[in-house]
């Protein structure tokens, strides 16, 4: 069974990707301290942080298609070089070997 999955992002993507998990980040590590602060437990502040981190990581490591809305348009190989073009990059200029 061949599973067609997609694993790649675009740079759009991958810059919507770790705006996101910045933001998650922060937002749940701010919140955190607020929460540990109140309620003077340091764990609760830890907990609120991996929750966040772990939150971020789900949302923004895998390729959704979200991240795939932008691909890059390659050119299209050029399949027609002349034969003396590819002598004049294949052999170094005749000028650099002179000595005097």
């Amino acid at each position: 069974m061949v599973l067609n999955w997609a694993t790649h992002m675009d740079y759009d993507g991958q810059n919507k990707s770790e705006k996101l998990s910045h933001i998650i980040v922060v937002l749940f590590g701010a919140v955190g301290w607020v929460v540990g602060y109140i309620n003077q437990q340091f764990s609760h502040t830890v907990i609120a942080l991996t929750i966040g981190v772990a939150l971020a990581t789900l949302l923004t490591v895998p390729p959704w298609p979200m991240y795939r809305r932008k691909p890059l348009q390659w050119r299209k190989v050029q399949s027609n070089v002349s034969e003396k073009g590819e002598k004049e990059a294949a052999v170094p200029s005749q000028k650099l070997k002179k000595k005097k």
